[in-house]
């Protein structure tokens, strides 16, 4: 029992709970880390970090679903099972086997034999339990289902590499292999949380991988001749042409999972591999949250309350692609959907749909650009209008002309930062006299990955961390530094939250996303800034006499606060 003795040896237990512990172990059949583990006397990885240091083994750290199949069957799932063994990755001609026990004996012996079976040579690497029994579980369903799908159909699909007739292909498809196969991979994706699948060739596999809180991991790779059947199913659904492999193609799908209907979008593109498809799994649940669930508080909160419910105006979301904005968006039109309003969107592509919401699809290839839509839609008395993105002078012009004549506007536009927008719709050819009477609100923002509320701990951080932090804090505008209650008074006092992983997060520590923002409020000030100062700093130094916090600022308020770690705050905040 070497690691309760090492425990006992750094004053972690005592001599009667090591006894407990041992006698435990010994009567139940259970090892001594399950013992140990099960009553959470120290997290799992300390315990295994403290075993990686008696063992001289390193410790893995096993990222969500990024093992290939063909890397996971080098270990039969049974023999992985029963030893507790499990292989991670090649690299060159060597397999790196994830071990729980790396000093069982009977364990290597099985290792060893398997590697003179299969030819292949190996090393160890320590795993946790925690991450065993999570590959485990890949093992059988996700690998099973589709193997299982792949071996009727090797009969039934003969699919060369070379495209096969629209015909051939069409008959394939309805085979209940292939559908099979497909759905696999979708219920996975909606089971697992996943908000975008993307199936791609590479010369040899037919590469999945699921995007789970911003992160593309690996899932699965299929043999490269289904997949032809694969993309052709997919387009089938979403009532794409099959037999047009060569231009890009848009479509989407629906499907019921328990009781609610979840939309899939689909993207086709040709590559020179073959066709890559794109789906965004879209879940009706993101759009019915509300401010503080999407990570607003504060000011940031009471401006968006108070701006919501104004009747005219242009509310703005700003960021990259995939930072959220459209679920912002989303989140206010719900709020605003009320009996007496007429609502319109133009949209590239619907994301969502709402009921009692006129929401339309642009087609720029038969002109009908957010331009063209907006004209007509300011002629189908709208209360409130939601334009997917201002792309353009003309589309800039029309929108801020809409808000001018007594329209809410809602819409987004591409920029770094908050303050950033002024300059860009001035860039845009908006004129200044017009930028201060219709635009309201401006919301910058990113995502960032939630820590576990089941896991979580308050630790003291590394002195580079701890500075980090405080810098940001001393930076506070005033109003924000009084409105916020035990804010730290000096570096010693500051305390963040680290998860060390469980079964809700799958043991990672991380689950779901949050926002962090940035949210800039039109003012009497601010319009007569821009009538005369178009600088950043200028504009700047009015937000931070509103009490505006930057995206950094807020992700460290958020850090405080137990929401997320200073990791993912560094990851995509930027800078100011």
């Amino acid at each position: 029992m070497i690691l309760i003795k090492q425990l006992l040896k750094k004053k972690i237990i005592d001599k009667k709970q090591a006894d407990s512990l041992e006698t435990e172990a010994r009567s139940s059949g259970k090892t001594e880390e399950e013992a140990i583990i099960e009553r959470k006397i120290v997290s799992e990885n300390f315990l295994f970090g403290l075993k990686s240091e008696i063992t001289k083994i390193p410790l893995k750290e096993v990222a969500y679903k990024e093992i290939p199949l063909k890397i996971l069957e080098f270990i039969p799932e049974e023999s992985a099972k029963y030893y507790k063994i499990i292989a991670l990755a090649m690299e060159g001609k060597v397999l790196e086997v994830g071990m729980v026990y790396p000093e069982n004996i009977k364990a290597k012996e099985a290792l060893k034999f398997l590697a003179r079976q299969n030819k292949f040579s190996y090393k160890i690497a320590l795993i946790t339990l925690g991450d065993f029994d999570k590959l485990l579980k890949q093992y059988r369903t996700l690998k099973g289902e589709v193997k299982r799908a792949l071996v009727e159909l090797e009969d039934e699909l003969k699919v060369e590499a070379s495209p096969a007739k629209a015909v051939e292909l069409e008959r394939l498809v309805e085979d209940a292999p292939i559908i099979k196969v497909v759905a696999v991979i979708l219920k996975h994706a909606v089971e697992g949380k996943a908000s975008d699948i993307h199936i791609e060739p590479t010369r040899d596999k037919l590469r999945v991988r699921f995007r789970l809180d911003g992160i593309l991991h690996s899932s699965i790779l299929l043999p490269l001749r289904i997949q032809p059947a694969v993309v052709a199913r997919l387009k089938i659904i979403s009532n794409l042409r099959i037999d047009e492999t060569r231009v890009p193609q848009d479509g989407r799908f629906s499907t019921q999972s328990g009781d609610k209907t979840i939309d899939f979008r689909i993207s086709t593109f040709p590559t020179t591999l073959g066709e890559k498809v794109a789906i965004r799994v879209l879940n009706p649940e993101e759009g019915l949250k509300d401010f503080a669930s999407l990570g607003f508080t504060g000011r940031d909160l009471r401006v968006l309350e108070k701006v919501v419910k104004k009747p005219c105006g242009l509310i703005l979301a700003t960021g990259p692609t995939g930072c959220g904005k459209s679920t912002t968006l989303y989140t206010i039109l719900r709020i605003l959907n009320k009996e007496g309003v007429n609502i319109a969107t133009l949209e590239d592509p619907v994301e969502y749909y709402i009921n009692g919401v006129n929401q339309s699809q642009i087609k720029p290839e038969i002109g009908y650009t957010f331009s063209q839509g907006l004209r007509s839609l300011v002629r189908q008395d709208p209360d409130i209008i939601m334009v997917g993105e201002i792309r353009d002078e003309e589309s800039a012009a029309l929108a801020i002309h809409a808000a001018l004549t007594g329209h809410l506007v809602l819409s987004t536009l591409h920029t770094t930062s908050a303050i950033g927008v002024i300059p860009r719709l001035i860039d845009m050819e908006v004129k200044k006299f017009l930028i201060a009477p219709t635009l309201s609100v401006v919301i910058a923002q990113r995502l960032v990955r939630s820590l576990c509320s089941e896991c979580k701990k308050k630790v003291k951080p590394e002195k580079e961390v701890m500075d980090l932090i405080w810098k940001e804090i001393k930076s506070l505008p005033s109003i924000t530094k009084k409105e916020i209650p035990n804010l730290p008074a000096s570096p010693g006092d500051i305390r963040i939250y680290r998860a060390k992983g469980c079964k809700k997060c799958n043991f990672k520590g991380i689950i779901g996303r949050l926002g962090i923002y940035e949210v800039l409020e039109m003012t009497d000030r601010l319009a007569t800034l821009i009538s005369q100062d178009l600088s950043e700093a200028g504009i700047l130094a009015e937000a931070r006499s509103q009490g505006m916090t930057t995206m950094k600022q807020d992700g460290i308020l958020k850090v405080l606060s137990g929401l997320t770690s200073v990791e993912e705050i560094l990851r995509v905040a930027e800078e100011k």
